[in-house]
């Protein structure tokens, strides 16, 4: 898809899997998935090279790692929309036997998904691995990578910040969601992130933000822009600056919907705010 419209009802849509995936099984994890909906979709829908058939090779392929796995409901519908498995197995979000688990996971073999995340400050590792990966196979695709922004407490992703620029790992673009909000309350509450930033730039990235990360064109934008600094010898950050819960008005700019599903009539109310545009599951 290349029509704005277009991907924006693409992303409403997905806003709808998020409320009833989650409500389904009153579990899961909302206000991060709806903030991360533009993004995802911009993703899978304009940005990567990918094919219609899944491997996990991916040789001449983008690949997409997702870190912060908690927000499986919006990773688990882009794909289902984008043809990577059936739209109508959303029903079985995080239900037994599953291959929709509440965190991704590797072992049900569900296509689009390379690895098992959710255990917090891992999935940069893996990226920069792929992405060594990649120059060592002469492949010139991109590693793409989405992470939290609390996530980046974990002291894990700075020895691979540090590492990625130390080897020049310039195939890859790891996108921070700067969102503000953490599972207990803000991350400057929390453990404040500083000037993330700068921060970045310290250890030798080069950094771009996306200020309105829910925006369809500025991600558009912003991944144009990001594409086009790689290969230049650094790894490439994005800050995307993106508002929790975003297209639900009462779930918005709060962590309370971190990890809290809707009642019956808060998903009627944001289903009413989201109206289907590619149907229902």
């Amino acid at each position: 898809m290349s029509n704005t419209q277009q991907l924006q009802d693409f992303t409403t849509q997905v806003r709808r899997d998020i409320l009833r995936m989650v409500h389904a099984v009153n579990s899961g994890h909302p206000g991060g998935s709806l903030g991360c909906a533009e993004f995802l979709t911009v993703l899978y829908q304009h940005q990567l090279k990918r094919n219609a058939s899944f491997d996990m090779d991916g040789k001449g392929e983008d690949l997409f790692f997702l870190s912060n796995g908690h927000i499986s409901p919006v990773f688990y519908s882009v794909l289902a929309r984008s043809g990577y498995f059936p739209v109508s197995e959303l029903a079985t979000f995080r239900k037994l036997n599953t291959r929709l688990q509440g965190h991704p996971t590797t072992h049900d073999h569900l296509p689009g998904v390379r690895i098992a995340s959710g255990s917090l400050g891992q999935g940069l590792s893996v990226a920069i691995g792929a992405a060594q990966a990649k120059k060592l196979n002469g492949d010139a695709q991109l590693i793409y990578s989405l992470h939290g922004d609390g996530e980046m407490q974990e002291g894990q992703n700075w020895e691979a910040i540090m590492y990625a620029s130390a080897k020049k790992v310039d195939n890859l673009i790891a996108t921070i969601d700067y969102n503000g909000q953490q599972i207990d309350g803000s991350t400057n509450d929390v453990l404040s992130l500083g000037n993330l930033k700068s921060k970045f730039e310290a250890f030798d990235w080069d950094v771009l933000e996306i200020t309105e990360g829910n925006d369809i064109d500025a991600i558009i934008a912003g991944l144009a822009e990001a594409k086009s600094r790689t290969g230049k010898g650094k790894p490439v950050c994005i800050l995307l600056h993106t508002v929790m819960g975003n297209g639900v008005d009462f779930m918005m700019h709060t962590h309370a919907w971190h990890g809290k599903a809707p009642n019956d009539e808060q998903l009627a109310n944001g289903l009413a705010q989201n109206p289907a545009t590619l149907g229902d599951y």
